[in-house]
């Protein structure tokens, strides 16, 4: 009985240091990347993610650390390329673990959309069906989520600019995005939480 007590308390023990370890990872690769330091990010999070294949957070960050250089290098379509594809790469992993999460859904939806920045002759008409398609597919699994909700009316209003129609619904959607970031409590404290300042800076474009 001392012998399966003893087993049980090492168990415990251990699982409780793995956790932490995983959690002082999480916080020392996002605190690199806050410090601008993404290549250094990028390396502690895919460190991350090689012990914990099961979990899809430190590839988001792989991703959207990638799809944020993306838009700094615009002006580099070579780097630029080689940014979305990396995100892609980090996507892909996701995808086969947590393909029906509304926040992997939003981050597919995003790296398409720059591919979409990146050639939109090419890859507008291609990927916009795509990107509501993902958009879409989030908002029918989680209405509530407030990323969901900005990003599908953020992506819609710059549809409906371009094609000169009306962005009152979508206005609408995204003042109601403000109400849900507001109340969004998440999971832990490394899953997502981002999109209030965008949303935002996207409904004062709306009153102008």
């Amino acid at each position: 009985m001392t012998k399966v007590i003893t087993f049980i308390t090492l168990f415990i023990v251990s699982a409780v240091f793995a956790q932490t370890d995983y959690q002082k990872g999480m916080q020392e690769a996002l605190s690199l990347w806050q410090n601008n330091k993404s290549k250094e990010a990028v390396a502690l999070f895919e460190r991350i993610a090689s012990v914990e294949e099961e979990n899809w957070l430190p590839n988001y960050y792989i991703a959207m650390i990638h799809f944020k250089d993306s838009f700094r290098y615009m002006n580099d379509k070579s780097k630029a390329k080689e940014c979305l594809e990396a995100a892609q790469k980090a996507q892909d992993k996701m995808n086969a673990i947590a393909l029906d999460n509304p926040e992997v859904l939003v981050m597919q939806a995003l790296i398409h959309t720059g591919w979409i920045v990146y050639d939109p002759m090419t890859n507008g008409q291609k990927l916009s069906g795509d990107v509501m398609y993902i958009y879409n597919k989030a908002y029918k699994i989680d209405p509530k989520n407030p990323r969901v909700v900005f990003s599908k009316a953020d992506f819609e209003k710059g549809s409906a600019t371009y094609f000169g129609q009306d962005t009152k619904p979508m206005c609408a959607e995204i003042e109601k995005s403000l109400e849900l970031f507001a109340n969004f409590i998440p999971e832990t404290p490394f899953h997502p939480t981002w999109g209030l300042e965008r949303a935002k800076e996207s409904l004062a474009s709306c009153n102008k």
